[in-house]
């Protein structure tokens, strides 16, 4: 079935407008949803869902986003399938009055963003412009990030919304919709209800390049080192202050390069110091922890508390304690379980006329705890590119052809039932 033809897109729309509300979440904040502004999104996703047609739409306490699209199958064995795509944007980045620029019919050079001309996406440095030539590349104006990642997800997923219901001779199974929160700081499935989901299978639509799906992702710990100084009066200090601080700082400056993300890449974990509080007396430093294989994790535990204390071999009167939480897995351990969901994903693919890869990420998506929750969830390309900058962007074609992705495993769902 040649669905371009017989397709009027509304993604890239829908796109324009999504970027223009900021729902930025907030690391620091105890609530659920951690921002309050996230949920503007989600009443604008909402009241759009049920103007399709989609009456059960409904947004949570919490910030997520329900929907259904029944069956218009006559088979009674579809498995039920679920798209997701969270609506926060990163803290890295301002992602307040977003200025989205269309930049038409792209000529293959760099792209200069007009608002901060020092912002220049080089064709040099993004290696998928080259594939880009002659598409719709949107870009934000050079002063925030775009929100591609993930609003360009939220967008292809509402815009296969719109074709299922609008197409009926698409036949396919019960599809839920699941729009999260708070997933670019860790939490973006804390609160989802996995029963009420009712899926067997699910996909993200979170990845970049046009093609790629995802069934690996790191696995992920936190870890946090807690430094006890010992204080003095600066001016009477000499033999008896061990500033915590530079404690600290010592034990940073003795990670190795080869275990940092500045030194690795492919299949390459490290260890990562995010964040770093304190005072002589105590300090403290945050770290995120990642690899693909699960072992490789309480190694990278273990090269932290062995720098620490080989540091504070030189502090005696001064201790640590390393506290390591669990984030996420590598979710190629549950997808392995049930082939044919990426098997499914890697067909629709191809038959939205892509060369379909499968790839590992070097991070992680909400599918790579969804799978552990119950719904096997690999990650299918949305068409973002640098994310967390200001110099993100996606392209309108990319987009279209990850509506077309979706509408295709649709079908195939129900075709192989």
């Amino acid at each position: 079935m040649n669905l371009n033809s017989s397709l009027n897109f509304t993604v890239a729309e829908r796109f324009l407008h999504y970027v223009t509300i900021d729902t930025q979440s907030d690391p620091n904040s105890p609530s659920i949803p951690s921002t309050e502004k996230q949920k503007d999104l989600g009443r604008v996703l909402v009241s759009e869902l049920h103007a399709i047609g989609i009456p059960d739409a409904h947004l949570d306490q919490y910030g997520y986003v329900y929907a259904t699209i029944p069956e218009n199958t006559g088979k009674d064995n579809v498995p039920v399938i679920c798209f997701c795509s969270h609506m926060d944007t990163s803290p890295d980045c301002s992602g307040k009055g977003v200025k989205p620029v269309v930049h038409k019919n792209y000529p293959g050079a760099d792209i200069i963003l007009h608002d901060d001309p020092s912002q220049i996406i080089k064709l040099n440095e993004h290696p998928d412009l080259k594939n880009q030539i002659g598409n719709d590349i949107i870009t934000a104006n050079g002063t925030t990030l775009l929100g591609a990642d993930n609003k360009a997800g939220v967008a292809e997923i509402m815009d296969a919304c719109f074709q299922l219901v609008n197409h009926p001779e698409i036949k396919h199974g019960r599809i839920r919709i699941l729009f999260t929160p708070d997933e670019e700081i860790g939490r973006g499935v804390d609160k989802v209800d996995i029963g009420k989901l009712g899926a067997f299978a699910g996909y993200t639509m979170d990845g970049e390049s046009a093609g790629n799906m995802e069934n690996e992702t790191f696995s992920a710990d936190g870890a946090k080192l807690i430094i006890n100084g010992v204080s003095s009066h600066p001016g009477f200090a000499k033999g008896k202050m061990e500033s915590a601080i530079k404690i600290a700082a010592q034990i940073i400056a003795a990670l190795p390069h080869e275990l940092s993300p500045e030194g690795t890449d492919g299949m390459n974990g490290f260890v990562h110091p995010v964040a770093v509080e304190g005072h002589v007396e105590t300090a403290s430093i945050n770290f995120i922890i990642r690899d693909f294989d699960d072992d490789k994790l309480t190694a990278h535990a273990h090269t932290i508390r062995a720098i620490a204390t080989g540091v504070l071999k030189k502090f005696p009167g001064s201790s640590f304690d390393l506290q390591v939480q669990p984030q996420y897995r590598n979710m190629k351990k549950m997808l392995d379980q049930h082939p044919q969901i990426v098997e499914y994903g890697m067909e629709a693919i191809k038959r939205a006329g892509l060369n379909a890869k499968l790839c590992s990420i070097r991070g992680g998506t909400d599918g790579s705890r969804l799978s552990f929750m119950g719904l096997p969830c690999p990650n299918i390309f949305a068409g973002e590119h640098a994310f967390h900058s200001k110099q993100e962007w996606v392209s309108v074609q990319d987009m279209q052809k990850a509506v077309e992705t979706i509408l295709h495993l649709c079908m195939i769902w129900e075709e192989k039932s």
